[in-house]
């Protein structure tokens, strides 16, 4: 039998929305060239790879272009697939080692929440062009590993924006996540929308290492720990934040299959 390949939409509890990822559960560990080449080959945001390991899973992310420290719904996928597909017992705890330490999945009712690394920003002045590259006028400009993180007035700039993406790479970062606080009366608490043309995507769909950087960013200023944020692309998502405080972040979020197929070349 070829490798199978699944595909799992994630932070949706519907299939056809939320963010598409592709999970390999590899039986040996794999040539760098080869999983970067499946990844081209899927075409998705991110392909995850993941091995057995005494004590856990060890855990890869592949945009079509190039390899990633951090991806939230790949590995929401790749915990859903191991759940599912009987690699994990239900009620145990996923383990991934990983580029960015170890990060735990673990069911709660139809939900998974990610113990994740928060990611923290620093302010800056905003780069030459930011602003005419997004196609809005900017309320705050942060930056951190990810890339931008601006915060813009409204919600509906948000929804509405259509960014020049061939503009956006001319910056010194290309990738940036777009944020705003909701209308008084949604159930959610901010918005954002994340776009990496830098990643070789333009826009995420929806991301959990942008709610990392998020997290913190709301938390310093709606002073509170929790909220229910939507990532509004074209398909939409949710993700449950829960910051505390401290290093660690909690995201939950839900997660469907949609296909499963085998590869039949390794080549």
């Amino acid at each position: 039998m070829g490798q199978i390949i699944t595909q799992v939409d994630a932070f949706t509890d519907k299939p056809f929305a939320g963010n598409p990822a592709a999970v390999c559960v590899l039986e040996t560990p794999q040539a760098d060239e080869w999983m970067q080449n499946i990844a081209q080959e899927m075409n998705l945001s991110e392909t995850a790879f993941v091995v057995k390991q005494d004590d856990g899973f060890y855990l890869r992310w592949f945009t079509p272009t190039t390899e990633v420290p951090l991806c939230g719904h790949a590995t929401l996928a790749t915990a859903h697939v191991l759940w599912s597909e009987g690699h994990l017992s239900t009620d145990e705890a996923a383990r991934f080692h990983t580029k960015s330490g170890l990060l735990i999945a673990q069911r709660q009712g139809d939900w998974i929440e990610l113990d994740f690394p928060v990611t923290h920003s620093q302010a800056i002045m905003p780069p030459s062009g930011l602003s005419e590259a997004l196609g809005v006028p900017l309320k705050s400009v942060v930056e951190n590993y990810l890339g931008y993180l601006v915060e813009v007035e409204s919600e509906d700039l948000v929804r509405q924006m259509q960014p020049n993406f061939p503009r956006l790479k001319t910056l010194p970062m290309a990738d940036v996540i777009v944020t705003s606080i909701t209308h008084p009366d949604s159930e959610y608490d901010f918005v954002s929308r994340f776009f990496a043309p830098g990643l070789g995507i333009n826009e995420d769909p929806v991301t959990g290492a942008a709610h990392c950087c998020l997290a913190s960013y709301w938390r310093d200023r709606l002073n509170k720990n929790q909220f229910l944020a939507y990532q509004a692309s074209s398909r939409g998502g949710v993700v449950k934040v829960n910051y505390p405080g401290g290093d660690r972040v909690f995201l939950a979020g839900q997660a469907v299959t949609v296909l499963r197929g085998e590869l039949i070349s390794h080549c």
